[in-house]
């Protein structure tokens, strides 16, 4: 029978160390998503209600002739989903850099994830 043991202190540390600051960070970011009770955005399925947190890396608003769109990526950690909201041109809060907690059904669209008018929740900067 093996025993399986959780990492010593110094091993936890000496990784740290040497890890680069994007590893570390989507570490940590994982580890928020999934102390708040979230599904890690890297196992949410086509279809699905998923609630999801992170940061956004980017804000983009994109002109249509039909309907503009404000699409902001959202990553976890574990993998980016693109939040979409249709007709609007800016949202007060959404801007790079801020946590944000969204809910909705999760979309696959060209190939990249989506979620289409999510409700969210802004975190703390």
């Amino acid at each position: 029978m093996t025993e399986t043991r959780s990492p010593s202190w110094l091993s936890r540390t000496l990784q740290r160390l040497t890890a680069d600051d994007q590893a570390i960070d989507a570490q940590e970011l994982r580890a928020e998503s999934a102390s708040a009770g979230c599904e890690p955005v890297g196992s949410c399925r086509k279809g699905e209600v998923v609630t999801v947190t992170g940061r956004l890396k980017s804000v983009v608003y994109t002109p249509r002739e039909t309907v503009p769109t404000l699409e902001a990526e959202l990553f976890d950690g574990s993998g980016s989903v693109t939040l979409v909201w249709l007709g609007r041109r800016r949202i007060p809060g959404i801007e790079p850099g801020r946590t944000l907690t969204a809910r909705g059904r999760f979309a696959a669209f060209d190939g990249k994830r989506v979620i289409y008018n999510p409700w969210y929740e802004l975190g703390s900067c």
